[in-house]
């Protein structure tokens, strides 16, 4: 069974950091593209951040570039995603996702995980 699992959410204090992980498990995600998506209540599904096979490409979402650091290691067939400077804008339910194209669209992933839960506090 294929299954991206995120974990690292929290609790954070405006200006505080944190580090989400995706381990994948069922099937190796080497070749596939990664990326995380974030929803807060009431709003859209929107995109944070992907990067390539091999991490020599990666895009960010203009709301989290400068903050956000996305990275990934094959070997543990998981990606991280580094937030900084965190604001209570940046609180919502954050998804991993693997997919074939670095892109900024859901439509672009094929595997989801379940969510992390990311509440910045004022």
């Amino acid at each position: 069974q294929v299954q991206l699992v995120e974990s690292g959410g929290g609790l954070v204090h405006t200006g505080g950091s944190l580090r989400l992980t995706c381990a994948a498990s069922g099937r190796t995600f080497s070749s596939f593209a990664r990326g995380w998506f974030r929803q807060a209540p009431g709003k859209e599904r929107e995109f944070v951040a992907a990067i390539n096979w091999n991490g020599g490409r990666t895009i960010y979402a203009d709301s989290v570039k400068g903050r956000f650091t996305i990275s990934r290691d094959n070997a543990k067939n998981t990606v991280y995603l580094h937030m900084d400077s965190l604001s209570p804008e940046d609180t919502a339910v954050y998804y991993c996702a693997a997919g074939t194209s670095v892109l900024s669209t859901t439509e672009g992933y094929d595997y989801w995980g379940q969510g992390t839960q990311v509440t910045v506090s004022s």
